[in-house]
């Protein structure tokens, strides 16, 4: 491919690429959550602020087609990863605010949009820059190091967090990890200037704005008309509706006292518990997960996967019961609960690839279904501190396992052929979108 010959070999950029990918969305959907406790926010207020920030996510597939209005997927890349080292470094200095939260929050807005739109021009970019061939060669990268960003965020940044919040205090640890975040960002983006092949946005009739908001209004009405639509969409949002609450709650009931309820670990434990093993486990998960379905078949996978997603959350009930202090059996507990939460994701990524995607707007379609699912997880994460405050973390994690019941009754009555419209067979070309987390 042309585009691949103008930058440097896949192996220079592609690790580097879904790094920067992975990096700030793992700051939004993970470290500002643990950040927000350290300076004592309430756990409902995180879940509301921390769902909001998310929303990026969600809305993303809207304006992901006028990024074909920009010279290359090149320059989308690196104005982005620049822009979001910038914002992460203001999320620092907001810190030092009086009013630090409203701040930080807006700060960190600003991180999530420009992470989504990154996140659409990287996977863009990958696709156009590589032939098939490359595209399965490089696939495997593409997720070890996306969650690279998990394994440096949660294991080892929050454990540098908690050992300078001994030394510096809260607000001054923050600042420096935030600050470490935003110069290896820019970093990044400068190398990456370098690095990346242009991959040259089409240029036409039909890469207008006025040209691309008439395709996208014909791919929403695609999407809507396809058979079942509704309760393909119902399935999605309800799919997280444990795990988002769980992913939420979870790390702040590690970090509550014993006097709330919760296990009284310090910032560093939480990383060296949820930022090493967990993350492991959720990786190694993944991939089992994806062998598993292949073998069984979406259909006959489903309702085991959504119990992987939802059944190892007993070990938060357990914890919330039992107040174990050996971080060997909190780092067991946890490392099974993130085991099952990479098994039973693949279950709903294939359901949007197999079920809902295919059509005349395959790639635009599972955008669309990806940031439903993001919505569900908002929803839910934003319910999950009110919930949370009302009944206590030990009946809260009882209830996040009855949350998993309609999904897993839903699944057993769903169709898993793909939503196909009866008037719309013939192929159309389709706009550039890449798929949310």
């Amino acid at each position: 491919m042309d585009n691949a010959t103008q930058g440097k070999s896949p192996p220079f950029w592609v690790p580097t690429l879904y790094l920067a990918q992975g990096l700030p969305y793992f700051a939004v959907a993970l470290i500002a959550g643990l950040m927000f406790k350290s300076l004592g926010v309430a756990n409902e207020d995180i879940a509301h602020w921390t769902a909001y920030i998310g929303a990026a996510w969600v809305f993303k597939p809207l304006w992901s087609p006028f990024l074909e209005l920009a010279p290359s997927k090149k320059a989308v890349v690196v104005t982005f990863q620049l822009l979001g080292g910038a914002c992460l470094g203001l999320v620092a200095l907001a810190l030092h605010l009086p009013s630090w939260l409203a701040a930080s929050v807006a700060m960190l807005g600003l991180v999530a949009i420009s992470s989504a739109t990154h996140d659409i021009a990287c996977d863009g970019l990958y696709i156009a820059s590589l032939s098939k061939k490359q595209q399965a060669q490089y696939a495997g990268w593409t997720g070890t190091f996306f969650n690279a960003g998990r394994f440096i965020s949660l294991g080892g940044l929050v454990i540098l967090a908690g050992q300078l919040e001994k030394s510096y205090g809260v607000t001054t640890a923050w600042t420096v990890i935030f600050g470490i975040l935003a110069a290896t960002m820019i970093s990044l983006g400068l190398y990456h200037g370098w690095t990346l092949p242009p991959a040259r946005n089409a240029g036409g009739a039909d890469h207008t704005a006025a040209g691309i908001a008439r395709t996208l209004k014909e791919v929403i009405i695609d999407y809507v008309n396809k058979p079942g639509i509704w309760v393909s969409i119902l399935f999605i949002i309800l799919f997280r509706a444990g795990e988002a609450q769980v992913q939420t709650i979870g790390p702040l009931f590690l970090r509550d006292s014993l006097e709330q309820g919760g296990l009284g670990l310090t910032t560093d434990q939480v990383g060296i518990v949820y930022g090493t093993s967990g993350t492991v486990a959720f990786i190694v998960g993944s991939i089992a997960g994806g062998y598993f379905t292949s073998w069984l078949g979406l259909r006959r996978a489903i309702l085991p996967l959504i119990l992987a997603v939802n059944l190892p959350n007993l070990v938060f009930w357990f914890l919330s019961t039992w107040h174990p202090h050996d971080l060997l059996i909190i780092g067991a507990a946890l490392s099974t609960e993130m085991f099952g939460y990479g098994f039973g994701f693949v279950g709903i990524i294939l359901y949007m690839m197999q079920v809902v995607a295919p059509g005349r707007y395959t790639t635009a379609h599972y955008a669309f279904s990806t940031g439903i699912m993001q919505l569900g997880f908002v929803l839910f994460k934003w319910l999950s501190g009110d919930i949370q405050k009302a009944l206590g973390y030990q009946h809260f994690f009882l209830w996040v396992l009855l949350a998993a019941i309609p999904v897993a009754v839903l699944s057993q009555f769903i169709p898993m052929d793909s939503r196909v419209a009866e008037d719309k067979e013939a192929p159309a070309a389709e706009p550039q979108q890449a798929a949310a987390h």
